[in-house]
């Protein structure tokens, strides 16, 4: 096993709801649907790796993440995915309690991804991972994955600093599961961010 998708989770794989713990309140992004079918035939492993700083602020538990972590793994296997885990950072050094430190794991540092690469024997050179953010391309770059932004920000990774420039960008999720496998099969593809329309684009970790 070698190829591995590592995804983040708010804005990128669910539709972002800040703080959010409740399982009954989450709802995939746009084009996630698509892309976890599309990544189910290939049968690459899915990995969430996610900054939960909601934890060091007291908002929410780690037992309470553990349901949306729950939830996550159903939805993944219902699509006929395979489920890669899921790491959370707890950190943030201005949290309220003891995860209140610095850390290796939280992104843009790359320690996830470390992690979950070691676990699932991944060979990160032959993974991707997907983010909605600069701090998710610098994790990806750091750890030598190949990096897709999709959501809201994608048209804004020129903007970015060379360590978080993404390798390619696009509107939503599904777009980015195509270019994976164009990338396997060693084709082109479509989803090229010049040709892109316009959209508005609505194993914890300690």
């Amino acid at each position: 096993m070698t190829t591995v998708i590592f995804i983040d989770k708010d804005g990128t794989l669910i539709e972002d709801l800040p703080y959010n713990v409740d399982p009954r309140r989450i709802r995939l992004a746009p084009g996630a649907e698509e892309a976890l079918a599309i990544w189910a035939e290939r049968g690459w492993p899915m990995a969430i790796i996610t900054n939960q700083s909601g934890v060091a602020r007291g908002y929410f538990t780690l037992k309470e993440l553990d349901a949306v972590a729950d939830h996550l793994e159903a939805v993944i296997t219902d699509a006929g995915g395979v489920w890669g885990g899921f790491y959370a950072c707890p950190h943030l050094p201005e949290g309220i309690n003891e995860y209140a430190i610095d850390c290796d794991c939280r992104k843009p540092a790359p320690g996830m991804i470390r992690d979950a690469a070691a676990k699932l024997g991944a060979r990160p050179e032959e993974s991707w991972f997907i983010g909605d953010t600069w701090m998710d391309m610098a994790a990806g770059r750091a750890m030598g994955c190949r990096t897709i932004l999709v959501g809201r920000e994608w048209r804004d990774g020129p903007s970015y600093p060379p360590e978080a420039q993404p390798d390619h960008a696009v509107p939503d999720l599904a777009a980015a599961a195509r270019i994976t496998v164009a990338d396997a099969e060693g084709a082109d593809t479509d989803d090229d961010p010049e040709d892109q329309p316009e959209h508005d684009v609505k194993e914890l970790v300690l």
